[in-house]
């Protein structure tokens, strides 16, 4: 399965392709981006191995990540998406799906990632049969968690992830 291409008012959200390697590399590398997700840039090997998983995800589980374009002139500007990472992590997540986003830092304070994210569960609410969503979160990203809360994620617990302390947020879908 190849992902589905939605749109929003602003935004297309399409399927990674290989081709959006260097686009890719170029936001995982970012200091900025990396500061409260992965902790530090990554290497290229490490974004191949990124963006095979997203493509990956919609084959196996029929989900996964979208790369995030404005529809004005088609620039990529960040990603956007849902995950079964199978993550090492206390308490377990479990079969809830993990969503996630990161944004080039330009486009920060725009409402882009409001936008995306609020469209990817728009999608995940027509289109799954998912009762509810997570999301793994550093406590001290608060532009991020100000985007779950918009979507409707509660903090729900702390988890030990890689050794350090993450705030897991939960959102039902109601139908």
């Amino acid at each position: 399965m190849i992902g589905p291409t939605l749109t929003s008012d602003r935004l297309i959200l399409r399927p990674y392709v290989l081709e959006d390697f260097d686009v890719l590399a170029a936001l995982w590398a970012d200091p900025v981006v990396v500061r409260h997700t992965i902790g530090s840039p990554a290497n290229r090997e490490a974004t191949w191995t990124r963006l095979l998983r997203y493509i990956g995800h919609w084959q196996a589980l029929g989900f996964g990540y979208w790369a995030v374009t404005l529809r004005e002139d088609g620039r990529y500007i960040g990603t956007v998406g849902f995950a079964d990472y199978q993550r090492d992590i206390d308490p377990p997540l479990g079969s809830v799906p993990e969503a996630g986003w990161a944004l080039m830092p330009a486009e920060h304070g725009a409402g882009y990632a409001t936008e995306a994210v609020q469209r990817m569960h728009k999608w995940a609410k027509i289109e799954t049969d998912w009762t509810s969503t997570c999301c793994l979160l550093d406590q001290e990203n608060a532009a991020s968690v100000k985007v779950a809360e918009k979507q409707g994620y509660k903090a729900s617990h702390e988890a030990c992830y890689r050794g350090e302390l993450s705030l897991v947020m939960t959102r039902p879908i109601v139908r």
